[in-house]
């Protein structure tokens, strides 16, 4: 699959099939997904793999709200997205390089999202990015360390369905030439 196609083709996908995902295709994924921009190449995306069954049924049961659990509650596997604290969006200094201070960092974490799910979607596996959950449950529950923080969620397997494409606003809205 080209670029192009795999672009135009990755829908958010919300019902799975029960069939588990070969880490060996999770590593690859991963592997692609860091090659992802980041500011001054600090990489600081990292992913937690969760296919344990009581993480998984205590995160839909207890840290999402009932949309986002139906799709936990019948994946496989569970992409949480952290990233390393305070490197982002900083001069050696600690002083902040732009207005944007450290919000950055979720710019980068973005973009490694979408590496992932294209990655995800050329190994024949859909992804649907969740951003509603309680932060401070799952860090607790998964024990993230003090230097990283939550910014996503990632449903990872095998799509049970194919969804149409929904309509696209078209370039004219979207762009403009100065």
């Amino acid at each position: 699959m080209n670029v192009n196609e795999c672009i135009r083709s990755r829908r958010s996908i919300r019902k799975y099939q029960s069939r588990l995902v070969d880490h060996s295709i999770i590593d690859s994924i991963v592997s692609d997904a860091s090659y992802s921009p980041s500011w001054k190449n600090t990489q600081i995306t990292r992913y937690i793999a969760i296919e344990d069954l009581s993480i998984l049924e205590t995160i839909a049961e207890q840290f999402t709200p009932d949309y986002n659990s139906n799709i936990i509650k019948q994946i496989p596997v569970l992409i949480a997205v952290t990233f390393v604290k305070g490197r982002c969006g900083f001069e050696r200094d600690g002083s902040y390089t732009t207005k944007k201070k450290d919000r950055w960092q979720m710019f980068d974490v973005g973009a490694a999202c979408q590496t992932f799910c294209l990655s995800a979607k050329d190994h024949g596996l859909g992804t649907v990015i969740m951003g509603v959950f309680d932060e401070d449950g799952i860090t607790e529950l998964l024990q993230l360390p003090d230097d990283q923080e939550l910014a996503a969620l990632i449903a990872l397997g095998y799509p049970d369905i194919d969804p149409e494409a929904p309509k696209r606003k078209t370039t004219d809205i979207l762009l403009q030439y100065r």
